[in-house]
């Protein structure tokens, strides 16, 4: 290639009125259009990626608007397809509940959620089987279906330990404390246990029983006495106070003392083992002693009443007034 001087370049040039240039002056369009252009080939990355954005945004703002009618529809569509199915023959019929001794069969079915046109196609066996897990009783759940139509339902319960008589209501209660159910009748070879916050310690003290059986025959109940201490119920109508603190002790001590004394077979109505080194007991009164009694109780009530001063009156001489006294000189 050549080179050409400017001096040899410039030698030929004349001056001309610009307008009169043979190449036409370049317009808006173009030039809007040349400046997308440099602006793609250099920030194409960059554009695209906020294309994209912008419409994602522009879908995520037409769905939020749209959400309502997509909602029914889905349903709409989701019932069509359960009545088709359950049409086609696979429609839950038959449930099977095996496990279940505290949970009714109508928590179970509830807890399922299977309604008349429910199929098994579309059934969830998760759903349900974390809602059946739920119900206080179940320790764990596992649901299957098997088609056409079936459902089987398998249960494992909490192992009951205590039977909590509390607010005129008998429930049965795991080693927790937790409530599982009432108690119908199904449970009567369990402890029974009585009164306010029994239910929580009701495991300890099974089990510290459990090292004494000579001690348990005959018992009818354990009575929680202002969730602190424990009193033995006999269906002799005996009642055994327990200390608050050495209940270990105090039963070895009662189980000697049966085996020696046979303590808890006589004719008592309280044994009070609340102090260490002492035991107390209350006879039993014949029916002379409490007519004896009553007669004694009216009598004083009838000499009250005939007194002048049927209420001790307070002294006359207040403290402060004896202290005057005893500390004024003569």
């Amino acid at each position: 290639m050549q080179q050409v001087k400017s001096e040899t370049f410039l030698a030929g040039a004349r001056i001309v009125d610009p307008r009169a240039l043979p190449v036409p002056v370049r317009s808006r369009q173009r030039k809007l259009a040349n400046n997308v252009g440099r602006a793609w080939v250099l920030h194409r990355k960059a554009m695209l990626r906020g294309a994209s954005v912008a419409a994602l945004l522009v879908t995520a703002g037409l769905l939020y608007q749209l959400r309502d009618p997509m909602v029914a529809g889905a349903t709409v569509l989701g019932e069509v397809a359960q009545g088709r199915f359950a049409d086609a023959g696979f429609a839950i019929g038959e449930i099977s509940i095996t496990g279940q001794a505290l949970t009714s069969e109508q928590a179970i079915f509830d807890a399922l959620g299977v309604e008349p046109h429910t199929s098994t196609v579309s059934f969830d066996v998760e759903a349900a089987r974390q809602r059946i897990a739920e119900l206080p009783a179940v320790s764990a759940a596992t649901v299957r279906k098997t088609y056409p139509g079936d459902v089987i339902v398998s249960i494992t319960e909490k192992v009951p330990v205590a039977r909590w008589h509390v607010d005129g209501i008998t429930f049965v209660v795991d080693a927790a404390g937790e409530q599982i159910g009432e108690d119908r009748g199904a449970y009567g070879d369990l402890p029974l246990v009585v009164g306010d916050g029994a239910n929580d310690d009701a495991l300890v003290m099974i089990r510290a029983l459990d090292q004494h059986p000579a001690l348990k025959d005959g018992l009818m109940a354990l009575s929680r006495i202002a969730d602190r201490r424990w009193d033995l119920i006999y269906d002799t109508g005996l009642r055994v106070q327990l200390p608050e603190l050495g209940v270990a002790r105090a039963l070895l001590h009662l189980e000697s003392y049966q085996a020696d004394y046979q303590l808890l077979d006589r004719d008592l109505t309280m044994i009070d083992m609340r102090v260490a080194s002492l035991v107390a007991v209350r006879p039993t009164k014949t029916e002379e002693e409490l007519a004896k009694d009553e007669e004694e109780r009216k009598a004083a009530i009838a000499e009250r009443a005939r007194s002048t001063q049927p209420y001790p009156l307070p002294p006359r001489n207040l403290p402060s007034t004896t202290l005057f006294q005893a500390t004024t000189p003569q």
